[in-house]
């Protein structure tokens, strides 16, 4: 058997007047519209953004130029300078 003290909910919501409905004023001001403005960051951000996927992912002209010395026989790299850059990288240097 569950008992249920209601006495007590009307107490706490006399407190909190939890039962009487609050009147809001009307808003008067019409016309009123909402504005929306970006930031001299945001708008930097956005030139940024453009030009980034206007850049093609590969540079074509880099390729190019290391393929044809590829075929020559003319592009070496050393172990040791490769070892060292794959290094920095790692290491973030």
């Amino acid at each position: 058997m569950i008992i249920m003290r209601i006495d007590a909910y009307n107490a706490v919501s006399q407190i909190y007047n939890t039962s009487k409905t609050k009147k809001t004023q009307a808003y008067s001001q019409i016309g009123a519209t909402d504005r929306f403005e970006i930031s001299q960051m945001g708008k930097d951000l956005q030139v940024a953004k453009a030009a980034v996927a206007k850049t093609p992912d590969v540079r074509e002209d880099v390729v190019a130029d290391i393929k044809k010395r590829i075929e020559d026989g003319s592009y070496n790299v050393s172990d040791e300078s490769f070892a060292d850059v794959l290094l920095a990288k790692y290491l973030g240097v």
